[in-house]
This record gives C-alpha cells, structure tokens and sequence, in this order.
C-alpha cells in the first residue's frame, strides 16, 4: 500500500471489494493456526482481520507504509496484531521470521520487485510460504491512458507531465523470475480477470487508485485534476481490473 494513502477511515469504507479479492489470496494459504504471518501492505486491516481469525493459537505482524492506514488498522484489530509502519523495501524485523507472507493489492505500489522479494525473503523461515496478488500487465489500462492525458494538461504538466506514475504491472514471467532470483522456489504466478473495486469511482480514485498523482498536485488542483481524469474515462467507464497472483515457498 502506497505511503501517500491519507483518509484511512475513507479508503476502509470503501474497500469491501479488495477485501474480497484478499479473502482469495488468503485462502491459498496452508495454515495450522499456530503461525507467526506477516500481512504485508495491510491497508486498514480488513484482510488482516481474517487472517488474525485463521490464526487462533498463532501471531500476526501487520506492516503499512501509511501510518494513516496502520491508524484505520488498530481501530479494527485492537491487540489482535503487530502493527508496524515500515516501507516494504526496507521491511525489518530483526532476528524474526515469519512462517508465511500474505500481500494483497500492494505490489503494484513498488517498483523494485528484486528488492522487495530479496526482503520478503529475508524475514521468512526456509520453507515458509508466500502467497500473493496485486496489479499485473494491462492493469487499469484505461486508467493509466486517462490520467496520463490529464496530467499531461495544465496546470497539471508542471508536476506530472514528466512523472512515470507509480505503478509497476509486472508479467507473470517477470515476477516468477524476480521470485526465482531473490530465493524462492515452487513459483506459481498467473493472472485473473476481476471486476474493478469500486462502488464510487472517484471516491475510489481520491483514495486508492490516484492518491500518489494527488500527493504531487497542490490541494487546489486535487479536485481539479479528478474532474478531467474522470472526463477522460468517459460517462461509462469500463477499467480492466487485472490481478497477478504469486505463491511461492522460501527455498533452502
């Protein structure tokens, strides 16, 4: 989950269909009930709450890159987890490891996937298992043509115009190859056709889709720059909502 997410009690309200995708992504995991399992990029802990219940006699660490949303977590969770605002790239625990990894919708958010699966790798026991799902290639195409457009407009240019954006919607071989290279083995990746998360589309954008566009624009444009990203949707929208899903366990 990106670091520029603000409105944690919004983006929770809004994310029952994320929630469902990640009840998915959970289910592929083997749990006993005892595990230590770290949800990485927990959001406001809908999907976390699902596996701290999964997790009876076990210990969950939840970590964020938003202290807003890790904030919308411990509202939800109370003590029920470990709640920690790290940057994934960056992710520590220290002499821990963790039995199992769970990441839904996240990914997508950080552009250096060997960095990333060389630290999932280094906080997960040998033979721990990893199982994952975030944007994968073509992903919110229509999206990233629209908002691409309107940043390229002023008095949007001078602070988007040049910009990337920032998301990484990686193929399937490239991250079984990612995952291979930073220690994994038993790699599965393929990727699922799902309809887009949204009930209210620019609440979902101000809050989830173009939070990181919105952190580079001044207050005064935010609304703005939504109007014309919308515009260039069109009256009837239609996002392709492309998930690639990764199960891997941690070699020897």
């Amino acid at each position: 989950m990106p670091s520029d997410y603000r409105d944690g009690v919004t983006y929770d309200r809004i994310s029952a269909p994320l929630e469902r995708n990640g009840i998915e992504v959970l289910e592929r995991l083997d749990l006993r009930g005892d595990e230590t399992v770290l949800d990485a990029g927990c959001g406001s802990g809908r999907v976390t709450q699902a596996l701290v219940e999964r997790l009876p006699r076990g210990h969950v660490i939840a970590v964020d890159g938003s202290p807003e949303m890790i904030g919308a977590a411990r509202e939800r969770l109370g003590d029920g987890a470990e709640l920690l605002v790290q940057d994934l790239n960056e992710l520590d625990l220290g002499a821990r490891r963790v039995d199992a990894i769970l990441s839904t919708a996240t990914f997508h958010w950080l552009g250096d996937h060997p960095r990333l699966f060389a630290r999932l790798r280094a906080v997960l026991r040998t033979g721990g298992q990893l199982a994952a799902q975030c944007g994968g290639e073509g992903n919110t195409a229509e999206l990233v043509d629209a908002a691409g457009a309107a940043g390229a407009r002023d008095p949007f240019a001078g602070y988007l115009g040049d910009w990337p954006g920032p998301w990484h919607f990686p193929a399937p071989s490239q991250a079984a190859a990612n995952l291979r290279a930073a220690g994994f083995t038993d790699v599965r990746t393929w990727l699922v056709n799902r309809p887009a998360p949204y009930q209210d589309l620019r609440a979902w954008l101000r809050v989830n889709a173009l939070t990181a566009h919105l952190a580079r624009l001044p207050a005064d444009l935010h609304d703005r720059y939504l109007d014309e990203v919308i515009r260039e949707l069109g009256p009837d929208p239609t996002i392709a909502y492309i998930r690639l899903n990764l199960d891997a366990v941690a070699a020897g």
